[in-house]
């Protein structure tokens, strides 16, 4: 236990680790029922210059439609995958060897949040929100991540789109050194507390306090990259 304890605190920082041990204790008091995220919300330079080159030519990378098959292991429900699809969202999968590798999510304008209530929206036509990017673990120390974000470049400039943004757990160190390598500003962080079908959260962007009670009220929290320049040196 100790021992978990320290390894938490170096992987996440004092304040991160403290959430996550009371997230983790709330849910298994109440049998799942109750929840704590906190997030970070991250900008990332839609750029042109390849982060792979000639490397990982053996993962194949397709966009993936409502209309294709998913593969039965596919780690995210169907009624999830639709609810994405109704909101105009894509997908880019990464595949190795005839096996799905990873993949990730673009949407435009606004998304609704699966995992707690909050619907994102950007302020500017020339940025998109990029979300649930998922790399099969024994896959994460290759080049899957960076072939699955270059052909997410390639696609996101050819439709005039300079910045994308994304949200990124505070528990999930690996995903935020990932994000680190291809170059982040930070735009906000928040917590939510669901219990139940209460929710709270608490914000660095407005309206930085939300409380609902019913699976229609959910807060907004939009994003403008306008200010942010078109050239990171």
């Amino acid at each position: 236990m100790t021992t978990g304890l320290r390894h938490t605190y170096a992987q996440l920082g004092w304040l991160n680790a403290i959430l996550y041990w009371l997230g983790q204790l709330l849910a298994a008091a109440s049998a799942g029922s109750w929840a704590l995220h906190r997030y970070h919300f991250v900008a990332q330079y839609v750029g042109d210059v390849p982060l792979c080159g000639a490397r990982g030519l053996d993962i194949d990378i397709r966009e993936q439609t409502a209309a294709h098959a998913r593969p039965p292991d596919y780690p995210r429900p169907d009624s999830v995958v639709s609810q994405r699809y109704a909101q105009g969202a894509s997908s880019l999968a990464a595949w190795r060897k005839g096996r799905l590798a990873g993949f990730l999510w673009l949407v435009s304008d606004t998304y609704l949040e699966d995992e707690v209530r909050v619907r994102y929206r950007l302020a500017s036509s020339r940025a998109a929100w990029d979300f649930d990017v998922w790399v099969r673990p024994e896959e994460r120390v290759g080049w899957v991540f960076p072939r699955l974000w270059d052909a997410a470049r390639r696609q996101l400039r050819q439709r005039g789109v300079r910045w994308t943004c994304s949200r990124i757990s505070a528990f999930n160190p690996a995903s935020m050194r990932a994000h680190a390598r291809i170059g982040m500003v930070r735009l906000g962080s928040a917590v939510f507390l669901r219990c139940g079908r209460w929710q709270w959260m608490w914000a660095t962007l407005a309206p930085y306090f939300h409380f609902s009670r019913h699976p229609s009220d959910c807060p907004q929290l939009t994003f403008d990259t306008s200010s942010l320049p078109d050239i990171i040196p």
